[in-house]
Order: structure tokens, then sequence, then C-alpha cells
């Protein structure tokens, strides 16, 4: 378990959420869930709203309790145990701590406290295209009017997009394409005129869409913090999804470990358990190796994550993020080549955690990207 030394608010916490996981959400709940239209069931969401997870890090003064990576890490390493589908990553910790960080007020601040109380999803729609990792390419344009701005774009793979009553929306205000100034946050109504949303399914059984802004009229208070100066509440709100992931990468690896040892301790070749094989045992123990230099690396740089420091959020997220690149491809692939044929069958767990794992490797940034801005740091 991630985080060794906890609070008793934090033990609580973490009880609650192992005996969900354990007692309410089994595998065939979460198949279940996944073939609905939504993704995931409602009442569950509930649960989590009345549990008080959803309202976890959110700021006071929308209701919350203002916590930080480390308790987000806590729920998302049990998420991850579990497989859950529920869109805790989208609404609460990339479109909330979005809010967050630009500094809600107005409209934003009663739309992120409706959200901690479960009464409405969020999503953040900042990728574009073209944009690859790169927060601050921003193609949309926002344009000022009389009575607030006219938002004209095109937003690509928004995490829950089809489902999200309220779009936090990056756009650009001011300077060239890829320039850190002249970024700015939106809130927008899924619903308005001129909101095209196409949503999909993706590979790991989630959910995304693709989200077109064609002449959005918004008011004044639509605008999300600042004018011009979003960058550096997006990209630390896309670190803290960065590092939540991995914790969720940590419970995925978690299973896929057990699994398998499970595994290789029946199934039965020339008479014996595969697991009695020399070859096969040695792969075991690079899986596990794998697991626990995960484990210790997220102990040692979580709690950076929130840090005021850009460099040593920067540096602490990286360096997780590369970690649960290598280790995640290793445990994955090793995963299904120990079980076969059957590790990839849609009846057997083995495969659905894999397809997860594989997504969270690539998700806000590959371990080829975060190689390059780790040792950027370093010049």
């Amino acid at each position: 378990m991630l985080g060794t030394e906890l609070t008793s608010e934090e033990q609580l916490i973490k009880e609650s959420v192992d005996r969900f996981i354990q007692r309410d959400y089994a595998f065939e709940h979460r198949r279940t869930a996944v073939d609905t239209e939504l993704g995931f069931t409602e009442s569950t969401w509930q649960t989590f709203a009345e549990l008080g997870w959803l309202a976890l890090t959110l700021p006071e003064n929308a209701g919350g309790f203002a916590g930080g990576a480390r308790q987000t890490a806590m729920l998302m390493e049990a998420f991850g145990r579990g497989l859950v589908t529920e869109p805790y990553l989208a609404s609460i910790v990339l479109a909330g701590n979005a809010i967050r960080f630009a500094g809600a007020e107005g409209d934003a601040l009663g739309v992120l406290e409706a959200a901690g109380r479960g009464e409405l999803r969020l999503a953040l729609a900042y990728a574009e295209p073209n944009s690859r990792y790169d927060v601050c390419y921003v193609e949309t344009k926002a344009e000022r009017t009389d009575a607030g701005f006219r938002l004209n774009g095109y937003k690509a793979v928004v995490i829950n997009g089809a489902n999200a009553q309220y779009f936090v929306v990056s756009a650009r205000t001011a300077g060239e394409v890829f320039d850190e100034h002249g970024v700015s946050l939106f809130l927008v109504p899924a619903d308005h005129a001129g909101v095209g949303v196409r949503g999909y399914a993706t590979n790991d059984g989630g959910r995304a869409a693709e989200v077109t802004l064609d002449n959005i009229e918004l008011g004044k208070s639509a605008l999300i913090g600042q004018i011009d100066g979003a960058y550096v509440s997006l990209e630390r709100a896309i670190d803290c999804a960065a590092a939540a992931l991995c914790a969720e990468a940590l419970g995925v690896m978690t299973v896929l470990n057990q699994t398998t040892l499970d595994y290789s301790k029946t199934r039965e070749q020339f008479g014996q358990p595969i697991g009695k094989n020399q070859a096969v045992s040695h792969r075991l123990v690079d899986m596990f190796v794998a697991l626990e230099e995960s484990r210790s690396l997220l102990e040692v740089y979580m709690g950076d994550v929130d840090s005021d420091d850009r460099e040593e959020r920067v540096r602490a997220v990286s360096a997780m993020k590369i970690q649960v690149g290598k280790a995640g491809r290793l445990v994955g692939q090793e995963a299904i080549q120990l079980h076969g044929g059957i590790g990839m069958t849609d009846e057997y767990s083995a495969g659905h955690y894999f397809k997860r794992l594989t997504v969270i490797t690539r998700l806000f940034g590959d371990l080829d990207w975060h190689l390059d801005r780790f040792a950027s740091l370093s010049e």
C-alpha cells in the first residue's frame, strides 16, 4: 500500500476504499458497468460522493477537505486494484484541480462544489489533434466580445467527455500556438449551443470524446482565473493527474503480479505447475522487483507533487512516470505471456488489467517524453 505512515484520517480513508473494492467492486461488477452507455454506474458514483471521496481534494471554500497528492494516491491505488471505471480522474483530479489551481470563484466555484457532492461531472478539454503532450499547444481561440468571449476550436480525447455536464476548456486569448502566455480556461456547459460531442469507448474500457466548439458565446463569468495566465494551473493539474495515474498503475501491477503468481501455481505443464520451471520463476521475480521498485519510488516522490516549486514537482512527476512506464511494460507483457492465450480473453481479468496499464503508460506523457522533460531540468 502506498503511504506506510498514515494519519488517523488517512487510515480511515484507506480502510473505507479497501473495503469498498474488496466487498462491492468485483470484476463481474466492473464488466457489467463497462457495457453500459455511461461505462460506469450512477449508484457507485453516488457512493463515492457519500463516502467523501469526491470532495477529498477540493478546496474548503468548495465544500472540500483540501487534500493533496498523497490522499489522491491512496484512492487511485485502490481504484487500480479494482479497475474502477468511474470518472474520478477526469472529473475531480483533472478538471477539478484545473479549476482549483486557477482560482475557483463565481460560477466555477459553484460547479466545483456540486461536483464534490456528486451532482454533476466535469471533463478537462485541453488536448488537440496536433498537441501531443504539450499543454501550451492551443489552437482553440477565445475572442473577446461585448458580452464576454466567443470560442472556436476542436478538442481531442477528452476523458469522460461524453458523460460530463461541464467542460473546462483551454483556449488561446493571446500569443501564438506554442506560447505559454495567452492560454485561458473557460467553463462551458456540455449542452451549450454550438458544442458538439462525439463519444466513444477507449481500448481499456473507459470513455472519451471529441469536442467541437463552433462560435460558442460565453459571458465574462465563464472565465476561470486570470485571462492569459492559465498555463501554470493547467500544467500543474495535469501533473497531479499523471501522479495519480502512477498510483493507479501500482494497484494494477499488484493485481497482475498476484494473478500471474496464482496462475503459475495451478497451470500444469509436463506434469507439474509452470511456476516450478526456473525460467518462469525468474520472470515472476522480475515482475515483483519492478512492482516494488515502483512502490518505493512513489513513496519517495509523491509528497513533492504538491510542491509550489515547479522544478521540484516536475522532477517528481516525471521520475514516477518514467519508472511506471518501464515497470508497467515489463509487468504487463510478462503477465500476458505467462498466462498464454487465456490472458487476453474477455472473461479473464488479466487482459483487462493489461489494457488499462498500457493506456496508463501513455497518458499525460509516455516514457520518452518524460525522459526528455526530466533531462531538461539538468540543462
